[in-house]
């Protein structure tokens, strides 16, 4: 006897809030036919989309809605029916994304989001809501774009201890060391040509300040070691002979680049964190300085690596496109598809978090250094025994705290940068 077929599920009935670059990527995926046949033919039930909420719907945004899918400027509103399953919330900020995501789950629909900031900065709250009201909260595309990076961390790595998380997670910033490095130009003609080509924000400062990487940091943080970190708390500025420098890679010259490169080594802005002996988490998102052959020194360009150290496995890399529309809303898709499915909230079967973890400075114990004196001759004679590596204009030490690295370059310029040196593991 022949087993009937069983009944298709009905389609997740979904919201997208928001229609810029990402929100168009996801809204057109949803409503093309292709996709939702390739998406049948592995055995899912595409999502159906019901509402876009936009700030003003008469706008052209470049994108053709079906007439079944309504638009309305009222984000509550198309938040408060009853007939919408989740809510993919796309518009960014903290503020209106805060109120929509809280009065989503409140309602008790699933939420995708894409929003770092607001899980960086709110995580602890979101987590707790998203629990109470027993719905989903996914975000798998808040970090690394569409690199695959939250899920295989929390069940396919399940069966580790994670020792350290580590990558490069903001293309904007790593586009621009490239450049600097393979061109030889300073850091304003690179970050204006970015701009020009879409690379950059008009307002950059979120990227090249370290802001956008540590945001990232504290959700890989979270599903790593099980807490929230306070992101406030994750240093954003390298340490200088005096004080800190610039935030982010405001402060990078052509001439570390170059100086880093006679060494072999090449510097990037690298978000990282591992657990401390006293259950608080080391975590910080600072230029510093990698083997030009290591994975972190040779992932140019946008592209984004996230490098997670673990045991048993060893050292696993995940690399590819970590921004842009397609790239994040496959990302989107994929949670809308597992919501689909009945998967749950992105930490899975993580125990809860609770608020917000404790966190030290990464740039606490001993470490090497690269420093990029204007003359390495005093600098070498100034570290003695400490002086690991010389080339022309660039002095690597070996490994010593930063106040005893510190008091040794007493005489050297107080706004020189201190890169600390990752070792390849």
């Amino acid at each position: 006897m022949t087993r009937p077929a069983p009944a298709p599920a009905r389609p997740l009935r979904i919201a997208v809030l928001g229609l810029g670059t990402v929100g168009r990527s996801v809204v057109g995926a949803l409503i093309d036919p292709a996709w939702q046949v390739g998406v049948r033919a592995r055995g899912l039930v595409p999502p159906e989309l019901v509402a876009v909420g936009v700030r003003d719907p008469e706008r052209p945004r470049g994108i053709v809605l079906p007439e079944r899918v309504r638009r309305s400027a009222d984000l509550l509103e198309i938040v408060a029916d009853p007939t919408i399953d989740a809510i993919v919330e796309v518009i960014g900020g903290t503020d209106d994304a805060g109120i929509v995501v809280r009065r989503a789950m409140a309602s008790g629909k699933s939420v995708v989001t894409a929003n770092k900031a607001l899980l960086a900065e709110r995580g602890p709250a979101l987590e707790q809501a998203a629990r109470d009201a027993d719905v989903a909260l996914r975000f798998e595309a808040a970090v690394a774009g569409g690199i695959p990076v939250l899920g295989p961390l929390v069940s396919d790595l399940a069966a580790n201890r994670i020792d350290a998380v580590r990558g490069i997670v903001n293309g904007t910033t790593n586009h621009i060391l490239s450049a600097m490095a393979q061109d030889g130009r300073d850091y304003a003609d690179v970050l204006r040509e970015a701009q020009e080509r879409g690379y950059a924000e008009a307002d950059p400062s979120g990227d090249v300040e370290g802001h956008d990487a540590a945001n990232k940091l504290a959700v890989l943080v979270r599903l790593a070691f099980g807490a929230w970190p306070t992101v406030s708390r994750i240093r954003v500025t390298p340490p200088a002979v005096a004080g800190d420098g610039a935030p982010g890679i405001t402060g990078v010259r052509t001439e570390d680049l170059a100086g880093a490169h006679a060494l072999g080594m090449m510097i990037r802005l690298v978000a990282r964190a591992e657990p401390g002996a006293d259950g608080a988490v080391r975590a910080a998102v600072t230029p510093v300085a990698v083997r030009e052959s290591s994975p972190l020194g040779a992932t140019g360009g946008v592209t984004n690596l996230v490098e997670v150290v673990a045991e048993p496995v060893g050292r696993v890399s995940f690399r590819g496109p970590g921004a842009g529309g397609p790239a994040t809303a496959s990302a989107v898709l994929g949670d809308l598809l597992a919501l689909g499915r009945g998967a749950g909230s992105t930490w899975g079967a993580l125990p809860p978090a609770g608020w917000a973890g404790a966190v030290t400075d990464d740039l606490d114990g001993e470490r090497s250094w690269l420093l990029v004196p204007p003359d390495p001759d005093p600098a070498a004679a100034a570290l003695g025994p400490l002086l690991l590596a010389r080339a022309d204009g660039a002095v690597v030490t070996r490994p010593c705290g930063l106040a005893d690295l510190r008091a040794r370059c007493a005489g050297l310029p107080p706004d020189l940068a201190l890169y600390p040196v990752i070792p390849e593991v």
